[in-house]
């Protein structure tokens, strides 16, 4: 910041000097006042310094300012004083918000799943931090051998007899410090402080004036002003002034309305060694395929349309993360990453290690992706030797691939870079599950959280990517067999298999293409396919023109059925009312229920107004549609208005 500040402070002229300055908090005012004086004392004079102090503490009051509340007498806010007009209660979780009906503050319902989980999360991340310094919480669903365990386990000398209990909703002297850095209303910070134990700051910060008032107001009505502090500021700024290694945060929230990628270089940072970062990605269609050139200018990848392009999305994320971690001496280890509904949602604790950040390009990768049979190859960007106690590190040999490919002799496509690595680190999802599982009732959308931790816990964690059940069918034009018999065919060919919670019909094995095309090839045989329909398919043709290599047996097996799926878990639930996501909020006057109401059927009553035209074709005498034409049939009409309507016709003739 200071470099910003040194041409500014060696312009003579005070007028430019002080549109330079004024956009900065009151906190900078006393260093600035040294350097001024120091600098140009004579030029500037005290009249700039009266002004300069009176233009900081304007911004000062428009980033700071709180909601006045009214008071009844009691010490508790007067919650009457809200318009119930103007406002529509939200209840979430442990919190109250105070929604504008007009679409001034961004708010989706559908993400609650991502709210609950990242309640989950922060929680065992609080207890694992707190249990360092000897305090214990409570009410997070740990079972009790966890607690034991966190009362004893890693404590400092002497302090395993005089553990501190706490409570979510109370305020820790030794607790961690969060940044929401797009608040929006307020919602996440408030919950975190209502459900989270172990907080001792949160700050919801944001650029609108609007939100942060909106978010004052929410702090006032859930009565959490010790805990929460409303900051209006830029988020990238706000971040990159928070790189200080005492005035870090331990967990940073982004969840922005689009991509994250802004944000990304300020959030790695201005988080602590070892802290958690919580980052939503809205941006799905980018990074699944449809504009792979937008998704390598805000991530710095290819993205590929492909079946697995949902899990390739969540690597893609990691990736960036990593890559921008790395310039800073650091490197993520992923905790949980998911995709739900329309978005990414990835967990990352961030460390710092020059050692460790080298062997990044070890767990980076490309993608070859066949564009006829869409079987994918992995390839390494970097490799790593290790011998006694030498590490050396060398590029990645490859490619893995032809020019063609060896199944069905299409042309390859290049994806990536991507995340190589695990998704999810899995004693952290088991602790996260065993949480949830015992306290379901902290959460209204329990039941899909165990699900898909279920599933999750079930993946492969050193398999990217996967094939799918349907695709596999399609290529070599063939009935889609039963998922049960083809993971039983897989294990009982000696390789492993399990499903993934991005797709329903996936199939993630670490079994080579070559074993898969057998295995449909082998499907193939006892259910033929049309041969109509292979002639005119090169691709199935060549595929299944090919002797297998190995003899398919689909006998169910027991260990083919996953303990998910057999206790028929949520784990694929349908899509929730008003599913996807929601418009940016507004800055208009015209609530958005309103706008909805004003514009329903506006289509039809643009199709009504074509009875003031005649049908040329009725005057013709083959007007095919009676009385259902949109066009009026009446001479007088023809004769008020002779306005043809070949072309519309035309239109909707086609």
């Amino acid at each position: 910041m200071w470099t910003r500040l040194k041409p500014a402070i060696a312009i003579s002229s005070s007028k430019l000097l002080l549109r330079c300055l004024s956009g900065y908090p009151s906190f900078l005012k006393p260093r600035l006042k040294e350097l001024l004086c120091k600098r140009d004392t004579n030029i500037l004079g005290s009249s700039f310094l009266r002004s300069m102090e009176t233009k900081t503490e304007q911004v000062s009051q428009r980033t700071s300012t709180k909601v006045p509340t009214d008071t009844n007498g009691t010490g508790q806010s007067d919650q009457t004083a809200v318009s119930p007009s103007d406002y529509t209660i939200v209840k979430e979780g442990k919190a109250e918000i105070l929604f504008p009906n007009k679409n001034k503050v961004f708010y989706n319902p559908v993400q609650e799943f991502n709210r609950d989980l990242t309640v989950a999360v922060i929680s065992l991340f609080a207890e694992e931090q707190l249990k360092k310094k000897g305090v214990s919480v409570g009410g997070i669903g740990l079972e009790q051998s966890d607690k034991e365990r966190l009362a004893t386990d890693d404590l400092p000398t002497g302090s395993q007899d005089n553990t501190d209990m706490v409570q979510a909703g109370e305020k820790c002297q030794d607790g961690i410090t969060i940044l929401e850095a797009l608040s929006a209303t307020g919602l996440r910070a408030v919950r975190f402080a209502k459900e989270v134990p172990g907080i001792k700051e949160i700050v919801a910060n944001d650029l609108s004036r609007e939100a942060v008032s909106s978010i004052q107001k929410n702090i006032t009505h859930n009565g959490v002003d010790d805990m929460v502090v409303a900051n209006h500021a830029d988020a990238s700024a706000y971040m990159y002034e928070h790189r200080g290694k005492q005035i870090k945060f331990d967990v940073i929230d982004l969840d922005p309305y689009g991509s994250p990628s802004a944000f990304l270089d300020s959030a790695v940072q201005s988080v602590k060694d070892g802290g958690l970062l919580c980052i939503t990605c809205t941006d799905a269609a980018v990074m699944c395929g449809n504009g792979s050139e937008t998704c390598w200018t805000k991530y710095g990848s290819m993205s590929l349309r492909a079946k697995y392009c949902h899990e390739m999305a969540l690597r893609i994320v990691l990736s960036c993360l990593d890559r921008h971690a790395n310039r800073y001496h650091r490197y993520i280890v992923p905790q949980l990453s998911l995709f739900a509904d329309f978005y990414c949602r990835v967990f990352v604790r961030v460390y710092i290690s020059q050692a460790q950040a080298k062997r990044s390009a070890s767990k980076q990768a490309m993608v070859y992706h066949c564009s006829g049979c869409e079987t994918f190859n992995v390839q390494r960007i970097g490799r790593i030797v290790e011998k006694n106690r030498s590490v050396k590190f060398h590029p990645g040999n490859g490619p893995p691939v032809g020019p063609n490919c060896e199944h069905c002799n299409a042309t390859h496509q290049i994806g990536g870079p991507i995340w190589a690595e695990p998704l999810h680190d899995a004693e952290f999802v088991q602790r996260l599950l065993s949480s949830v599982e015992n306290s379901a009732d902290r959460f209204n959308t329990a039941q899909r959280m165990v699900g898909m931790l279920s599933v999750v816990s079930e993946e492969l964690p050193d398999c990217p990517m996967f094939y799918c059940l349907d695709k596999l069918a399609s290529v070599v034009r063939v009935n889609c067999p039963p998922l049960l018999a083809v993971r039983s065919a897989i294990l009982h060919a000696g390789y492993q298999v399990s499903l993934s919670h991005t797709c329903k019909t996936a199939v993630k094995t670490n079994a080579p293409a070559h074993v898969i095309w057998d295995i449909m090839r082998g499907w193939a045989k006892q259910n033929p396919a049309n041969s109509s329909r292979l002639s005119s398919d090169a691709v199935a043709s060549t595929i299944l023109g090919k002797e297998p290599g190995i003899e398919a047996n689909f006998t169910i097996r027991a260990d083919a059925n996953p303990p998910s799926r057999q206790k028929g878990l949520k784990r694929f639930q349908e899509n929730p009312p008003n599913w996807g996501p929601k418009a940016r909020a507004g800055r208009g006057e015209e609530a958005q229920e309103d706008r909805r109401r004003r514009l329903q059927g506006k289509r039809q009553q643009e199709l009504l107004d074509l009875k003031q035209f005649p049908c040329k074709r009725f005057k013709q005498g083959h007007c095919v549609y009676g009385d259902g034409c949109r066009y009026s049939h009446e001479l007088n009409v023809e004769q008020e208005n002779s306005t043809s309507c070949t072309v519309e016709q035309d239109k909707e003739s086609v």
